[in-house]
């Protein structure tokens, strides 16, 4: 059993049980969340693509918790004009834990 859902922009392959890392949502820490984006969905061997989504799937899962991820360093210079520009950032995310895949 696998589908592929869209939230935050991206596409993300799960499987019940699977932990991913999205983009930050504000729920919070236990709570359910509902993905009603479902791009795809393979159930039993039986699979069915949605043209753009699959009618009456739906992806459910559980809030683990939020966090940071690795800082990321942009750093611009340039030669003759002796500048510097160093910016630094950390991506915010949410972690959820997929419980399981259901179609009406």
């Amino acid at each position: 059993m696998l589908a592929v859902i869209k939230t935050g922009g991206k596409q993300y392959i799960v499987a019940p049980g699977q932990k991913i890392e999205i983009e930050k949502l504000d729920k919070k820490e236990g709570s359910e969340i509902t993905f009603n984006e479902v791009l795809l969905l393979e159930k039993s061997n039986h699979l069915e693509i949605g043209s753009p989504l699959v009618a009456g799937a739906k992806v459910l899962g559980k809030v683990l918790g939020h966090g940071k991820g690795d800082k990321v360093i942009a750093f611009k210079y340039k030669a003759k004009k002796r500048t510097a520009v160093k910016k630094g950032h950390r991506q915010l995310f949410t972690e959820v834990e997929i419980t399981s895949l259901e179609m009406k």
